[in-house]
């Protein structure tokens, strides 16, 4: 019950994280195609989330299957 409330505690504080960085938020407000521009930065910023995921999501199966075999 503890880890399940700490988890939607934690997601729910991180909630600014999904916008851009600064940097790039003022680059875009300052733009005549802002809505354009806009999503072309979350999209892009999908595209290269997936490798890290992936690669992780990989190591994370492979240790439970080694984990599972090594206990049989």
């Amino acid at each position: 019950m503890a880890v399940t409330v700490l988890i939607a505690a934690l997601t729910f504080m991180c909630l600014p994280a999904f916008a851009q960085c600064p940097l790039c938020k003022v680059a875009i407000e300052g733009s005549t195609q802002s809505a354009k521009m806009s999503k072309g930065l979350n999209l892009g910023i999908l595209v290269l989330l997936v490798p890290p995921v992936t690669v992780f999501c990989s190591i994370f199966i492979l240790a439970i299957k080694h984990r599972n075999a090594a206990k049989s």
